[in-house]
């Protein structure tokens, strides 16, 4: 069943979601600009839409399990509407989220 919760962020809050797939989990976390999830987004689909994405790897472990892991964890890729707000492969997930 899919988890909601609040990830807070500086002055404001984000939407983080967890979905339960079987052996892996299917994390992101949702501003209202853009979005920062787990290496199973295609942040090049969402390009297409102008929508700013951006997927990270665990910095830790060999998956995503949390939004924790997410907030943690270093960004892979971005697409290029987040590229254009900052974000940069190797920052972390928190410092991606707070540019959007």
């Amino acid at each position: 069943m899919m988890q909601q919760m609040n990830v807070k962020l500086a002055g404001r809050t984000a939407k983080g979601f967890i979905i339960p797939l079987g052996p892996a989990n299917l994390v992101a976390v949702r501003t209202d600009m853009g979005l920062v999830g787990c290496g199973a987004f295609d942040v090049a689909a969402l390009d297409k839409f102008s929508y700013p994405a951006a997927k990270v790897r665990p910095s830790l472990g060999p998956s995503i399990v949390d939004t924790d892991d997410l907030l943690s964890g270093i960004v892979s890729e971005a697409n290029r509407s987040a590229i254009s707000r900052g974000i940069k492969t190797g920052m972390t997930g928190r410092e991606a989220l707070e540019l959007l």
